[in-house]
């Protein structure tokens, strides 16, 4: 099924590439241009609490590296962690290791290395949107997302997939682009939930209801409000109970039929 629809994708965008790939350029130049969050790359939410610190490290692209955000403190993981601290009532120690504009298959070989020894009770990958732009081939994506999971997964650690962001909201991009880029950012997205099905990892929705104000300046990444937001709803995913095994295979069973 995602095969098909990934060769719908390509038949549908295929006669629009002469309007689209003008307009990529255009927008790729023009494009105002945030920097990563400055401060450090470790940090500790609720300090005051009680109990040994819960360990969470985030791997990925721009969004990890905090990009829209003043520092990494306010930016995903800080926020994250915020979130997480006051949920469960105990600190939580972060870790982000991002890098601006990285695929899952970069990051495979550039962070990964940089991260593999970090002892992490949580563990959350956020890639999708590079890829997505980058037309990261559909064996390649989930190759590399499974590469970057395989060392935690072996050490016991709770590892989490990211949804793919929903593109077609990112107001940078002119509307056609936003068409295309917002389906095949679907498509990714929907292997990506098949992958963790498949290896036994968690994937956690990102497509929330996205409003201006949650928006940096550059209409592309995530503004202070976007990225709180953003990691409450996360903390939320990694604190809620897991349902019973008889309603996980109803819920399973109505969203593929609703795919």
């Amino acid at each position: 099924m995602t095969r098909l629809a990934g060769l719908c994708w390509w038949a549908a965008a295929l006669p629009l590439l002469p309007l689209a790939l003008p307009m990529a350029v255009h927008t790729r130049r023009t494009a105002l241009r945030l920097a990563p969050a400055a401060g450090p790359e470790r940090g500790l939410a609720g300090g005051e609490l009680n109990g040994e610190p819960l360990r969470l490290l985030l791997i990925g692209e721009s969004t990890v590296a905090g990009v829209g955000a003043s520092c990494l403190d306010f930016a995903l993981a800080g926020q994250m962690a915020r979130a997480l601290a006051a949920r469960l009532g105990r600190p939580v120690a972060w870790r982000a290791c991002g890098e601006n504009g990285i695929t899952a298959g970069e990051a495979l070989e550039r962070l990964l290395p940089q991260v593999a020894d970090e002892p992490a009770d949580l563990v959350l990958l956020v890639f999708g949107v590079n890829d997505t732009t980058h037309f990261s081939s559909d064996q390649r994506w989930q190759a590399s997302l499974q590469g970057l999971a395989r060392p935690f997964v072996g050490r016991g650690a709770r590892v989490t997939l990211a949804g793919v962001p929903p593109l077609e909201h990112f107001s940078a991009l002119p509307w056609l682009l936003r068409q295309l880029l917002g389906w095949r950012a679907r498509l990714l997205d929907r292997q990506l939930r098949e992958l963790a099905e498949r290896e036994g990892l968690e994937a956690f929705d990102t497509r929330l209801e996205m409003r201006p104000e949650f928006l940096a300046l550059d209409g592309y990444h995530p503004s202070t409000l976007g990225y709180r937001t953003w990691g409450e709803s996360l903390a939320e995913c990694f604190t809620a109970p897991a349902p019973p095994p008889g309603e996980a295979e109803e819920l399973a069973q109505g969203l593929s039929a609703s795919g």
